[in-house]
């Protein structure tokens, strides 16, 4: 009777579920942010590229 009472209290505890959902919340933002980065990198590649470019032509430019 102990183990089928501790298998029933094991099976309600919800304790841990909260945690769990946290943890799925988090691995599904990191796909989302990969996902946005490996489709938006090159362009974002080109705008820091751009602002390089002026960067080191006001630095020529001052000389």
């Amino acid at each position: 009777m102990q183990i089928a009472q501790s298998f029933r209290a094991f099976v309600r505890d919800e304790s841990g579920v909260t945690a769990m959902e946290y943890g799925l919340i988090a691995g599904f933002l990191s796909l989302v942010i990969v996902a946005g980065l490996t489709a938006g990198g090159p362009a974002l590649k080109g705008i820091f590229d751009q602002i390089g470019t002026q960067l080191a032509a006001a630095k020529t430019a001052m000389g």
